[in-house]
């Protein structure tokens, strides 16, 4: 099958890169299990109940319900495209070069940081044992200190030793790990449960009652509490989806069973937490809005400690190195393959897409270890990055759901192994879902975010200055006419919202119908410029092929 290098956005044949298909049915679940059961379960209960008291059990709900809207829609692309660095190519095959670099801009910047900020969970847990972190009063924020930062370059140099060594060694480490951290968080639920569980904590009028932060608090601590960023592992059953064995398989049951099984176990965590806080603590702060208590740090192992659990307190300190560290490990290995993907698009060196004997991208895992470092100085706790990386991940997930829409529409008779029903209902949902997580974020999160994507389109502009012929197409039509709008507009929503520094000119019932309105403008704008149906096929034959390359070049594991 011949590939047209031009159009296709492929890189030339002796430059294929090379990775292992070495991911099994439950090795694909268990990356993305293991992702999402990082940093974010340990602060998360305690970060949702001082924003949304109990009711912070809808907050995980509503939040796993979006989250899976999304990735209904990425199940359905990686069966019919099961390419390592799915999110950042599939925008390239149904909207050409300018949205795939927007989209993988925003995808890599922000796996480039998860981490960084899994790290500092990490050790922000460990400061129990020495002093990798300090607590300032001004933020409420624990920084690293110069033992936290060398200790963080060790584990991220780790990470990237560990990947070295291929995906197959990868996913027995991760295989492991995640039956450990299903253990422990099992373990929490029902100590938590059965040993000292006040269901009066969740009704107290002098606590606040049920919901002490309304509506919007509900709302608010899906974006800003944790909880999104806590889903967001999901991705990896469709980053990994060129690496396993049986794609049309093995990608819906990672992408759907992880969110499903998380999601349960997220929500029996939070109501365990709620009954589990010791009156005394909530009658000396007034309630859940103000929510304090002796080495909260650790939040979850402190709350073990009051009430008597001592030895379940020792199991939580030690998770609490493992489940970051391990979450740490899976995104170091995603960035590395977006970074790979944008190279095989064409929007990004062409050293990235190498790999070595070990089906390793080397160079993109120098490249995420040395981003990761610099992370550090300006973003050194993880409260600090929690709520940049939930807005800028859910937006790249967000063109995942028009690709989808722009494709029945161009490839209508294209295989489908697995097919997600309801016509356009689901796509605009999911797009939906992501502006909404996006908005609720707040403006003093969003603005850093859009000031990092305008950095984007600038290292955008110094790539098109030095190509040397190797750039592609850019299709700005069928690129920015949607995606310029889409990034706009969530910009001065955000703006004139009133979530955490925004004008509040939006309220909560309006917030929904602005929001409303710009998916359905995004949404019928992108179906008008897609790419023609050749230009499609095309980037799909170039797609298709270096896939079969691969197979034919390493086979596939049983």
């Amino acid at each position: 099958m011949a590939t047209n290098t031009e159009t296709s956005g492929t890189i030339p044949e002796r430059q294929r890169p090379a990775l292992r298909r070495d991911m099994g049915r439950v090795s694909l679940l268990f990356a993305g299990v293991g992702s999402i059961i990082g940093s974010g379960w340990l602060f998360g209960a305690l970060n949702a109940a001082k924003i949304a008291g109990p009711a912070s059990v809808f907050s995980w709900a509503i939040a796993a319900v979006m989250i899976l809207l999304i990735g209904l829609c990425f199940s359905e692309l990686g069966t019919m495209f099961p390419l390592s660095g799915g999110v950042v190519r599939f925008p390239h095959l149904s909207f050409g070069s300018f949205a795939s670099y927007s989209m993988g801009w925003i995808t890599w910047i922000a796996a480039a940081t998860v981490a960084p900020i899994e790290v500092e969970g990490a050790l922000q847990y460990a400061t129990k044992w020495a002093h990798f972190t300090d607590f300032h009063e001004s933020n409420g924020a624990y920084t690293l200190t110069t033992l936290g930062y060398g200790t963080a370059v060790v584990a991220m140099a780790f990470f990237v030793l560990l990947n070295y060594y291929g995906i197959r060694w990868f996913a027995r480490v991760n295989n492991v790990l995640v039956w450990w951290k299903l253990f422990a968080i099992a373990l929490v639920i029902v100590a938590f449960a059965v040993t000292a569980f006040h269901g009066h904590n969740l009704v107290a009028k002098e606590y606040g009652g049920f919901a002490p932060g309304g509506a919007k608090g509900i709302f608010t601590a899906i974006s800003t509490a944790g909880i999104t960023f806590s889903f967001l592992g999901f991705r990896q059953g469709v980053e990994l989806a060129g690496e396993t064995s049986n794609p049309r398989r093995n990608v819906p049951f990672a992408v759907i069973g992880s969110v499903l099984l998380t999601g349960v176990i997220y929500i029996l965590l939070e109501l365990a937490f709620l009954g589990a806080v010791p009156q005394g603590d909530l009658q000396h702060s007034h309630g859940w809005l103000n929510l304090s208590f002796a080495n909260d740090f650790g939040p979850l192992a402190a709350i073990s400690s009051a009430i008597g659990l001592g030895w379940l307190a020792y199991i939580l300190y030690v998770d609490a190195v493992i489940s970051p560290a391990d979450t740490g490990l899976i995104y170091t290995t995603v960035t590395a393959r977006i970074s790979y993907a944008m190279a095989r698009n064409r929007n990004a060196p062409a050293s990235l897409a190498k790999t070595t004997r070990k089906g390793a991208p080397l160079v993109s895992l120098i490249v995420t270890f040395v981003l990761g470092l610099i992370v550090f100085l300006p973003f050194p706790s993880w409260q600090e990055l929690v709520g940049f990386i939930t807005s800028a991940t859910v937006l790249s997930f967000g063109s995942g759901p028009l690709v989808l829409a722009v494709m029945r529409r161009q490839i209508p008779e294209y295989e489908r192994p697995y097919r997600i029903p309801g016509g356009d209902v689901i796509p605009f949902l999911g797009l939906y879902s992501a502006n909404l997580i996006v908005y609720w974020a707040g403006w003093n999160t969003n603005y850093k975010l859009f000031l990092t994507i305008l950095i984007g389109f600038v290292v955008l502009a110094v790539l098109q200055v030095l190509d040397n012929g190797r750039a592609p197409r850019m299709d700005w039509r069928s690129g920015a006419s949607w995606v310029l709008p889409w990034l706009i507009g969530l910009a001065l929503i955000s703006w004139a919202g009133d979530y955490d520094g925004g004008r509040g000119w939006i309220g909560l019932g309006w917030g929904f119908v602005v929001n409303l309105a710009l998916t359905a403008l995004v949404y019928l704008i992108a179906l008008r410029v897609r790419l023609p149906r050749e230009r499609v096929l095309e980037n799909i034959e170039g797609a298709v092929e270096e896939s079969r390359v691969e197979e034919a070049e390493l086979g596939r594991t049983p």
